[in-house]
């Protein structure tokens, strides 16, 4: 409470949060604004509703792909330009990676290459998606529509006209409101659904049972009241996980007048999840990648069965002895092993060994016991590795925990009531960043007045 009043009394903090919420409001008339010529079908909704590629596009596009807008591509592009460039600045091509040396005069140029970089993904994504969703019968097309070469055209400008404008958007939110604008983009397209998937659990628990005996009621008040119980542990696990960290204690040459309680504030602090949510976009990104590319080709092979495998919410159906048949969920074991993957592959790109034990030797920092150099290099690793183990099979267990519930028929036809997944790791990771940044301009305003008593 002490801290709401500190937030309400702060009048920077309080014009960061309101011009957030205001942008955040446009982006939602934005999301409302369907593109012309174009309506959804009931299809559409009901592969939303489901753990399926098209359902994360509709994530990472705020929830705006639902009724085709023109901000339905959302910051995707840019998501995965940024991911792109950051890969390929890791001593892949020498210009990036000497841009990545250069302060902040490299991060602006960094930040341009993306800026185009976007502008061509979006175009191809923005194609990939209306051939998709046209081949599957998501959307379709009004009388007066362009034909041919300009009705691509036509909606790509479009859609890729709304990505941009969401990308300044969001940069604005970065600039000048709470938290970092494109997470905060993502952030509020995933809390748009808390409410509507409580509400689902309310009507299918208590209202539809108010009609029956005091039995059905009791028993459907219990399983709400249990519902709401797992998904605030799902939420507290979560948090748990964002916030664990393998504290490594660090000394520095030359301070041997170290106290022990100064010893001991010194330490590396590595995050048991350092690799965030982008493992779970990897894997998703390549799981529906075959889907997609069969729909560039036609609507029969789009709706292959072999594409069946690819789909983590659905059993493949094999040949068995005797004519036989039986099932397996390849496309959801798959899905754990490319977060696994990608989870080492992340956390090896966020920390370098090699860089961090370099820049130990620089600055003079050792860690107690181990040898600077190639020692503290395959340390650092080590210790890298084992919490990386732990941090990416609890992600693959909050990740697979929608389609493993749809598996197993928890909730039977009603897929929408699926606890936990991507979304939820989201807003997590943004309310813990969110908070981080308005406990930093608090603690900030209160160095300035102790500043200005002591003058």
């Amino acid at each position: 409470m002490k801290k709401i009043v500190s937030i309400f009394k702060n009048k920077e903090i309080v014009n960061r949060i309101f011009f957030t919420v205001m942008i955040l409001f446009i982006i939602r008339i934005g999301d409302a604004i369907t593109v012309p010529w174009v309506t959804t079908t009931g299809e559409l909704e009901q592969a939303l509703n489901g753990a399926s590629a098209i359902a994360l596009m509709d994530l990472l596009g705020g929830g705006a792909l639902s009724n085709f807008s023109v901000f339905a591509l959302g910051v995707s592009p840019y998501i995965t330009a940024q991911i792109i460039i950051q890969l390929l600045s890791k001593d892949v091509l020498p210009a990036l990676t000497e841009l990545s040396k250069q302060g902040e005069y490299g991060r602006k140029k960094q930040e341009m290459a993306t800026r185009y970089l976007t502008l061509l993904l979006g175009a191809v994504q923005a194609y990939g998606i209306i051939q998709t969703m046209e081949n599957s019968n998501y959307i379709e097309f009004g009388s007066g529509a362009p034909t041919g070469f300009w009705k691509y055209a036509y909606l790509v400008t479009v859609m890729l006209a709304g990505a941009m404008l969401v990308m300044w958007l969001g940069d604005q939110i970065t600039e000048k409101g709470i938290g970092n604008g494109i997470s905060v983009v993502i952030f509020a397209g995933c809390v748009r659904s808390l409410p509507t998937q409580i509400t689902s659990a309310w009507s299918k628990y208590i209202s539809q049972n108010l009609s029956h005996g005091s039995s059905d009621i009791i028993q459907g008040s219990f399983q709400f009241a249990l519902y709401i119980l797992v998904y605030l542990l799902i939420i507290s696990f979560v948090v748990f996980i964002e916030m664990a960290r393998r504290k490594i204690p660090v000394q520095h040459a030359g301070k041997s007048g170290q106290t022990a309680a100064m010893s001991r504030a010194s330490f590396l602090p590595l995050k048991v999840n350092s690799s965030g949510v982008m493992p779970v976009i990897f894997a998703s990104a390549i799981l529906s990648a075959p889907t997609v590319i069969a729909s560039f080709i036609s609507t029969e092979a789009a709706s292959a069965g072999w594409l069946t495998i690819f789909d983590y919410s659905s059993m493949y159906e094999m040949p068995w002895f005797n004519d036989e048949t039986w099932e397996m969920p390849w496309g959801l074991l798959i899905y754990i092993f490319l977060i696994i993957v990608f989870c080492f592959f992340y956390a090896q790109m966020q920390i370098s060994p090699e860089q961090l034990a370099e820049n130990f030797q620089k600055n003079g920092s050792y860690i107690p016991g181990i040898r600077p150099g190639k020692e503290t290099e395959r340390y650092v690793s080590k210790v890298l590795n084992r919490i990386t183990c732990i941090g990416a099979l609890a992600l693959a267990i909050i990740a697979s925990l929608p389609p493993i519930l749809v598996l197993s028929g928890v909730f039977g036809n009603d897929t929408s009531l699926a606890m936990g997944g991507t979304s939820m790791i989201i807003i997590v990771g943004v309310a813990m960043e969110m908070n981080s940044q308005i406990d930093g301009l608090l603690a900030g305003k209160s160095f300035d007045q102790v500043q200005m008593g002591g003058e």
